[in-house]
């Protein structure tokens, strides 16, 4: 099953909106004989492609998988019925599907005889997974919030300067982010700040051939018709506000735009996230600055934090995060640090807020 986690990473930014499932066949003296991964949505899913390596092997063999095999029939069939066609006669899975349109492989494979056990490394399978699950779970996008910052907490000198907090190292693990997410978000003033580019550059994994959706959040269509963002690297979409007259986005013709109301933070984060899930974006990275972190923090809209904190001192400048309606220490945003690592000079830290993520 350790190995299926490992396979199903393979496909991380590949298969959105499908989860990302890993799978190895054992023959019926326990010899793996069979492995795959869910490569591109529409694509085989990764039982199909195991049981392809493995062949007639695989008839009364042992099938792991890291999500309980599919009983639908979409762009491809029903996973459980192809592991019952070629004769498998155990399956082992380690996070039941949350999917109502795609669940109740188990309770096939089990009517038909089939040994079938849940639940073997959920927690790992579930961490490889988290975007997809969370989306399921929730019925909007994923998001997970990076930035950068000196140990004190800023994002910038006091004269505006930021180029570069962070070492090569780290950011060149932001573009690992950005080719596992299907979009970048930021807001206008990140944009005026350092006209981002936010295409996946470089070796960032296997996903780079995919450009995730940029999406820059405007209010008042303010960008430059040269802004880099707009360049045809990557697809892009800018968000204005809903009421913003057709005159104010005419030097923006043939870029797409979406109209989406506003509060007092900006842009709504509900709206942009069912919007964004409308259009089949099932995880967001989010590197805006933090105005647009407050929002965001404030909608209740952040399932992971990534911060990348570099070993220096600046005393003045822009704070990681601005008012996000946080008016008490009582009323703390608090987290569970999942990892933190070294990445170059800098160190990476993963974190998870304590209290469950808004529904939208």
């Amino acid at each position: 099953m350790r190995r299926a986690v490992a396979l199903a990473a393979r496909g991380l930014g590949s298969t959105s909106p499908n989860p990302v499932v890993g799978c190895v066949i054992t023959d019926a003296s326990g010899t793996v004989v069979g492995e795959g991964w869910h490569q591109r949505a529409g694509g085989p899913h990764a039982e199909v492609h195991a049981l392809r390596a493995a062949g007639e092997a695989a008839r009364g063999g042992t099938a792991y998988v890291t999500l309980e095999p599919c009983n639908h029939t979409g762009r491809t069939g029903p996973c459980a019925q192809a592991l019952l066609d070629a004769g498998i006669t155990r399956v082992v899975y380690a996070v039941a599907d949350p999917n109502p349109q795609a669940s109740g492989g188990a309770a096939t494979l089990r009517a038909a005889g089939v040994e079938t056990v849940g639940g073997l490394l959920e927690a790992e399978a579930a961490a490889g997974n988290t975007a997809w699950l969370t989306s399921v779970r929730l019925g909007r996008p994923y998001v997970l919030w990076k930035y950068a910052a000196t140990l004190d907490g800023r994002i910038a000198a006091g004269d505006g300067t930021s180029r570069w907090i962070s070492s090569p190292e780290s950011r060149a693990d932001v573009h690992r982010l950005r080719a596992e997410a299907d979009a970048v978000v930021v807001g206008s003033g990140t944009l005026r700040a350092d006209d981002p580019h936010l295409a996946v550059r470089g070796p960032a994994g296997p996903a780079a051939e995919r450009q995730p959706l940029r999406v820059v959040l405007d209010t008042h269509a303010t960008i430059r018709p040269t802004a880099r963002v707009l360049d045809e690297t990557a697809p892009t979409l800018i968000v204005v506000a809903e009421n913003l007259e057709d005159a104010a986005t005419r030097h923006l013709a043939g870029v797409e735009l979406a109209r989406l109301p506003y509060d007092k933070y900006g842009i709504s984060v509900d709206a942009l996230l069912a919007e964004l899930y409308a259009r089949g974006i099932r995880s967001v990275l989010l590197e805006g600055g933090p105005t647009l972190a407050g929002a965001f923090v404030a909608a209740g809209a952040v399932d992971t934090v990534v911060g990348y904190l570099a070993p220096a001192l600046l005393g003045a400048g822009p704070a990681v995060l601005a008012d996000a309606g946080i008016g008490t220490i009582a009323d703390a945003l608090r987290l569970d640090i999942t990892e933190a690592v070294r990445i170059g000079p800098d160190l990476r830290i993963t974190a998870v807020p304590t209290t469950a993520a808004k529904e939208h």
